[in-house]
């Protein structure tokens, strides 16, 4: 579980991104983060990684306080941010490199999601377009087979085609142990995926609910956001 208490952090003095803000992500299932622009859904995967640190209240990974970076902590969680560069190595170099790192890395769900997204094993990172670049992370990504896995806006960059299969691969790599959280604005391209919702916006959760739908009476996500940003 990951359990935020009461964090306040702010990356001036004069303004706070999150100011006594509390929210817990239980184990297991995809949750979609949902907010307006500057509402602190990125800081917040920051925060539960420990790349940053709050200024007051506590993060915790299964009872370890993110802010230490654990080494067992880390080994559970990885994110793929919305803007980052990868070094000009081969593919099979980079995960030889980042694989004592992630005790469950499973090259064969590696080869199977770049075998959805078209991509082949022996790429080179440095000659790849943004979008390819963004499809071999998250790929990587998900072959870490971490409990835990934060994407932030994971189809920006990405086309018609490869975000359908984005939603593919997300499944593919998805078990009951396995707690994704994606920060996006792009509600229609992972609606499909979301099994809870969580909508905040200055400095309050809004909404944390399950998604209970059938194929009778889906959700619209986009109205559901819209709706409670308004009553909120």
């Amino acid at each position: 579980m990951i359990d935020i208490k009461n964090v306040t952090f702010g990356y001036v003095p004069s303004h706070k991104v999150l100011k006594d803000f509390s929210l817990q992500f239980q184990d297991g299932g995809v949750y979609g983060l949902l907010g307006k622009n500057g509402t602190g859904k990125s800081t917040l995967l920051y925060l539960i990684t420990g790349l940053l640190r709050p200024q007051e209240g506590s993060v915790e990974v299964d009872g370890m306080e993110s802010s230490k970076r654990n080494a067992d902590m880390l080994s559970e969680l990885f994110i793929v941010p919305e803007e980052y560069d990868l070094p000009a190595v081969s593919l099979n170099s980079y995960v030889k490199a980042i694989k004592p790192f992630y005790p469950r890395f499973s090259d064969e769900l590696l080869e199977k999601c770049l075998q959805e997204f078209e991509m082949p094993m022996d790429v080179n990172l440095g000659n790849l377009s943004m979008g390819q670049k963004k499809k071999v992370y998250i790929c990587v990504a998900l072959a870490a087979n971490t409990r835990y896995l934060l994407l932030d806006e994971p189809t920006n960059g990405l086309d018609i085609l490869s975000k359908s299969l984005f939603r593919k691969v997300v499944v593919a790599g998805m078990s009951d142990e396995k707690t994704v959280i994606i920060s996006t604005h792009q509600v229609h391209d992972v609606e499909r995926l979301l099994d809870h919702v969580v909508i905040v916006d200055q400095n309050c959760v809004l909404l944390d609910q399950r998604l209970e739908e059938t194929e009778d009476s889906p959700i619209d996500i986009e109205k559901l956001f819209i709706e409670t940003l308004t009553q909120g």
